[in-house]
């Protein structure tokens, strides 16, 4: 993902909660000196949900965008018109974790009745309680049918149809979502929802899917989606899926550090996402013995990171490393 174009906005952290029914946003406030409003969200792919990170944005945001900031996702080109006061509103309101009156602005006598409308409303009800599997059933009809057009708009849709198989419905079909998140990269394969799709998909297949069900091919199976994905956030955050499923599956470490590794080279990660890597590279490569690169990896997470908790235990890591006697081995940052 990027941090997309309000560059200037004040960032807060939070993480995104996968529960039975419903996707929930959980963020942690931050001052912010601009008369913004709204969130911009950056997301890196975990096997448990999908961190992320949030700038302000001004109330003038497409409503793609707003999908963005509630779901973990930023698409990267938006609609040529913006959507409309009560829209633009609905998904404010929404972001605040106030469906309720997110509805009723889109509802509202003077609210618009296009597209972008009936997608709002779509992921406001995702959103709404009580949440049942006949209410997301309902959704999921409407979805389908914005999913029929050729926009945007369509191919988000075929992505929510995907993620209400995953992670909303009370009992997840995990082969149906690998299935429309493979429909969508067929039909949309340079689109960013089909890619985003593929890493959603891969998740799948590492940890979820029936088949492939040895752990070697489930890894393989996943590193065949890489040259498939060309946007470079999301093929970062494949790779972060890959390395990390390989460490639980036990695959060897300079398998998992060659994902890795790549992740870090694509960059553009911020806050805890960047920290968690820096540091799964370092004790990763300390390990194996890789101890140059894993005191380049270490010192980095101590320079960018300074008020990190973790940065004591580091220190001592690397006064460790210090004593212990080692051949030496050149690793560039």
């Amino acid at each position: 993902m990027v941090l997309g174009p309000v560059g200037t906005g004040v960032l807060t952290r939070g993480k995104i909660l996968h529960r039975p029914g419903r996707e929930t946003a959980i963020l942690r406030s931050q001052k912010s000196p601009q008369a913004l409003s709204g969130f911009l969200a950056e997301s890196q792919a975990c096997r448990g949900g999908v961190r992320l990170y949030f700038a302000k944005m001004p109330r003038n945001t497409p409503t793609l965008l707003w999908l963005g900031c509630l779901l973990g996702l930023l698409c990267l080109s938006t609609p040529g018109k913006g959507a409309n006061d009560d829209e633009v509103a609905a998904w404010e309101l929404l972001s605040r974790h106030l469906p309720a009156d997110a509805l009723a602005r889109l509802h509202a006598p003077h609210a618009g009745s296009g597209r972008e409308g009936a997608f709002a409303e779509a992921v406001v009800i995702m959103d709404s309680q009580p949440v049942t599997d006949a209410r997301l059933q309902g959704v999921m009809q409407r979805l389908a049918d914005l999913a029929q057009g050729d926009d945007e708009i369509a191919q988000a849709s075929s992505y929510l149809i995907g993620r209400l198989f995953q992670v909303h419905f009370f009992e997840p079909d995990y082969v149906r979502a690998a299935h429309q998140y493979e429909l969508l990269a067929d039909k949309h394969p340079d689109g960013y929802w089909a890619q985003l799709g593929l890493v959603k998909l891969a998740l799948l297949v590492v940890y979820l899917l029936p088949e492939p069900a040895e752990p070697a091919a489930r890894i393989k199976a996943a590193e065949e989606l890489l040259p498939r994905v060309k946007v470079p956030e999301l093929q970062r955050d494949l790779h972060i899926v890959i390395g990390r499923a390989g460490l639980f599956h036990g695959r060897p470490v300079t398998e998992v550090l060659a994902h890795l590794l790549a992740a870090d080279q694509i960059g553009g990660l911020l806050g805890i996402p960047r920290a968690d890597l820096q540091l799964q590279i370092a004790e990763l490569s300390r390990r194996a013995g890789g101890f140059d690169r894993a005191e380049v990896y270490f010192r980095r997470f101590i320079e960018e990171n300074d008020v990190d908790t973790r940065v004591y235990a580091v220190r001592m890591k690397l006064q460790e490393m210090a004593e212990q006697p080692r051949a030496g081995e050149a690793v560039s940052p």
